[in-house]
């Protein structure tokens, strides 16, 4: 890393930590957890990227004894280089029972801007709440979408090819191995592309990590061939995946009510 994109990531991480300190402080909740969720945690930012910062937090018992309807998220900031935003821990827990994939996602983020005491306690129970079909669902349904909508033409967006692949690569990851899968791009194509696939891979991620959020180029006949062939047969595995059983409520209520307590004893 140059010393000027060091010296501006580190300025940039300062700030982040500020407005996390600021939210804390303005919405009277704590963070349990912050971290990168987007193409900087997934190891192929481009100098432009913004960086997309999420977290989870908790708010003072009385607020979830209202009557009224409450918010269970927190929208901070969104401009052309910070993206913050959160979830409610009681809406993160309720995802987790459906094995939402994007908090496995955030449990794995290479990139912590916070975290907590706390936080290790949920997140150990995480692996009991994967469900591997609803993961393959998920990856598999925004392969297709940004392959339908943005890799069909003669001149495509870099990154788009990335947004392609690594569902394509955690798909593979959760049939191969049952897990979550990495959320770094570099880990999940060493054990999942065709090996013959990765000199175009690391020529598209020079590219993408060297270039504007917006660069565009000729289409890459040899990666659209392998993602036409790739997508049917993932379609065709995941249909044949048994249906997965929804855990019960009791153990997250706990959890739940253990962390909240805890918060009015920091209080």
């Amino acid at each position: 890393m140059g010393t000027g994109i060091w010296w501006r990531s580190e300025i940039l991480r300062e700030r982040i930590l500020q407005k996390l300190d600021e939210i804390e402080r303005v919405k009277q909740v704590r963070i349990l957890r912050a971290v990168e969720s987007g193409s900087r945690a997934w190891g192929f930012g481009s100098p432009d990227s913004d960086y997309d910062v999420r977290f989870i937090y908790v708010c003072e018992p009385e607020f979830y004894l209202r009557l009224e309807q409450t918010r269970d998220v927190i929208e901070w900031q969104l401009d052309e280089t910070l993206d913050i935003n959160g979830w409610d821990l009681q809406k993160a827990l309720r995802l987790l029972r459906k094995s939402n994939p994007t908090l496995f996602e955030w449990a794995s983020s290479p990139v912590v801007y916070r975290s907590s005491p706390a936080w290790e306690t949920i997140s150990a129970v995480f692996p009991r709440y994967f469900l591997s079909k609803q993961g393959v669902h998920h990856y598999l349904s925004m392969a297709e979408g940004n392959y339908r909508e943005y890799l069909k033409r003669d001149i495509v967006r870099v990154k788009k090819y990335l947004y392609v692949l690594r569902p394509i690569f955690a798909c593979r990851w959760i049939l191969d191995k049952g897990t979550p899968p990495p959320m770094e791009f570099s880990v999940l194509a060493a054990a999942e592309a065709d090996p013959g696939l990765l000199p175009e891979i690391e020529r598209l991620l020079a590219i993408k990590m060297n270039a504007p959020e917006k660069e565009e180029m000729p289409r890459i006949e040899p990666l659209n061939g392998f993602i036409d062939q790739a997508l049917p047969v993932l379609k065709a595995q995941v249909e044949a995946m048994p249906r997965s059983g929804v855990n019960g409520w009791d153990e997250l209520n706990r959890l739940f009510l253990r962390v909240v307590y805890e918060q009015e004893a920091r209080l």
